[in-house]
């Protein structure tokens, strides 16, 4: 019976800071017998980091049937988004690009090279992740994206909002 009351208090303080209602969330402190951060710990959605990620003759990973993805290399409306272009030199368009991405809430660099970034985001309640590749290609002058979230099946738009933040914030750094 301690244990779910005491997972019931954990959910109910969750929702007390996503209502940002910190009254309601001190309430429900004494109840719990361990810090708050344990038990915020157990709403950490991170889940495994993909093996399949990555640039293979010159493609991305497709999207997978689900709405939480969006990927410029996509044909199908649901998960296209245009590719970003660039009048710069390649290096200075990638060096933008990364200093966009590092301004970022909750982003953090994988994996770097001349030509490709990989970046993990995570969501600031829930510790979701969502995986996000920019692959710079020179022959046509693009960075060609792809973001998915890792778990779940919607993701509210989250991803694609993403991505035109960062294709907007890169048209003002070019103005």
């Amino acid at each position: 019976m301690k244990t779910i009351s005491t997972f019931l208090a954990s959910l109910l303080l969750m929702f007390a800071f996503v209502l940002a209602k910190p009254d309601l969330a001190m309430a429900f402190t004494p109840i719990l017998s361990t810090p708050r951060i344990i038990h915020m710990a157990l709403f950490n959605f991170a889940g495994q980091r993909p093996d399949f990620l990555g640039v293979k003759d010159s493609k991305l990973a497709p999207c997978p049937n689900s709405p939480n993805c969006v990927s410029t290399q996509s044909i199908d409306p649901e998960h296209s988004i245009p590719p970003i272009t660039y009048t710069s030199s390649p290096e200075q368009a990638i060096a933008n690009l990364k200093q966009i991405i590092q301004t970022q809430e909750r982003a953090k660099i994988i994996t770097e090279r001349e030509d490709y970034l990989y970046v993990e985001f995570s969501s600031k309640l829930m510790g979701f992740v969502d995986d996000v590749e920019f692959y710079l290609n020179k022959d046509k002058g693009t960075i060609e994206m792809r973001s998915a979230s890792r778990l779940g099946e919607s993701d509210l738009g989250v991803n694609r909002q993403r991505l035109q933040s960062i294709v907007a914030k890169l048209q003002e750094l070019s103005t």
